[in-house]
């Protein structure tokens, strides 16, 4: 997909709508690695300079992860996901526990009945990411990597109504998840997703939505307080 090569703020704005198109279509998947800088660079036909650019301003609107040494990732496909934030941010906890196990069941159930074979791969990957970022210790790197292993979940389902919503509500999530987490990663705080991965690859709808609606509920004791009445 070359592109022409008018003034220089028209040209990076043409590459940053054709890195927004791949996104918005789906050619990107939420959660997925975008082709490293020279790749785009030869795609597009454009300036390294151009790309970087481009890519640095999907970035800082919520689109894309730019994650040092790994690569870049989509984790949104609107800039809605900034607005979710900041509406939700201070949001009750247990709210979003909520709205995390419904959102993630649901897109858990469809997810085994429509998930393709790249997506039991792309799973599969993040599932290992996971896994490893955990091990590592790296409290910020596991945040990362749980949060794109939900967002690979729930775009397998092919919801993209579903997909666009969770993907919106990325970070929002990830402040959830690094408060239940802490500051520190311990065993208390672990929670294995192989059933859930397991559940998906064979097809099993129910177990796979019964899975994912438990993860956002299983906190640390005294996380949630009860509100007044109960």
């Amino acid at each position: 997909m070359p592109l022409s090569h008018p003034r220089r703020s028209a040209l990076s704005e043409q590459v940053i709508a054709a890195l927004r198109s791949q996104i918005t279509t789906g050619e990107w998947p939420v959660g997925s690695r975008i082709p490293t800088e020279p790749e785009l660079v030869e795609q597009l036909g454009v300036a390294r300079n151009t790309v970087r650019e481009a890519v640095r301003a999907l970035a800082h609107n919520g689109l894309l992860d730019i994650r040092q040494g790994s690569g870049t990732y989509v984790v949104a496909t609107s800039e809605l996901a900034g607005v979710m934030h900041r509406r939700f941010a201070e949001a009750d906890p247990r709210h979003i526990a909520e709205l995390r196990s419904a959102l993630e069941s649901a897109a858990a159930g469809l997810a085994a009945v429509r998930r393709t074979e790249k997506d039991l791969k792309q799973l599969h990957a993040q599932f290992l990411r996971r896994e490893e970022a955990w091990e590592s210790g790296d409290t910020e790197a596991f945040v990362t990597a749980d949060a794109t292993f939900h967002l690979a979940v729930v775009a397998a389902s092919h919801n993209d109504v579903m997909t666009a919503t969770y993907a919106d509500l990325g970070e929002v999530l990830r402040d959830w998840l690094r408060a239940d987490v802490g500051a520190e990663l311990t065993p208390d705080t672990y929670m294995d997703h192989t059933r859930l991965l397991e559940a998906i690859r064979a097809g099993d709808a129910e177990a796979a939505a019964a899975e994912a609606a438990s993860y956002p509920l299983l906190c640390r004791p005294g996380r949630f307080a009860s509100p007044a009445g109960e």
